[in-house]
């Protein structure tokens, strides 16, 4: 089981900044991927940012040059630095771990956290 929990969301003008971090506890050692989604109020969950293994990131078109994702694996952590911010970015932002075992794909499971609200006022 792993266990995730997201913190520094909150409240910022248009065109600030915001770091996001989600720690990882319990069986943290076996996760292999790891990803912030986020959640507007009636919309659908969507992809932000991802870290595949250690270090290959991918980004939505929308966040692309404003947010950077970054994983410190000695930490069990990961951050998501949000420049520029725009209120289209308001959402709750979740994170999410994947673990693949050795008999992947069987075995494969998903993990969520909480989530963390952010507001970006115009």
């Amino acid at each position: 089981q792993v266990q995730l929990l997201e913190s520094g969301g909150g409240l910022v003008q248009a065109g600030g900044s915001l770091r996001l971090s989600c720690a990882a506890s319990g069986s943290s050692f076996s996760i292999n991927n790891m990803a912030w989604y986020r959640q507007a109020p009636g919309k659908q969950r969507e992809f932000v940012a991802g870290i595949v293994g250690s270090d290959s990131t991918s980004y939505a078109d929308s966040v692309k040059g404003r947010f950077a994702v970054s994983r410190d694996n000695a930490k069990n952590t990961l951050s998501l630095q949000m420049n520029s911010l725009k209120p289209e970015d308001t959402a709750v932002y979740l994170c999410n771990a994947e673990t693949r075992p050795p008999t992947y794909p069987f075995g494969r499971r998903v993990y969520w956290g909480q989530g963390t609200q952010v507001t970006v006022s115009s």
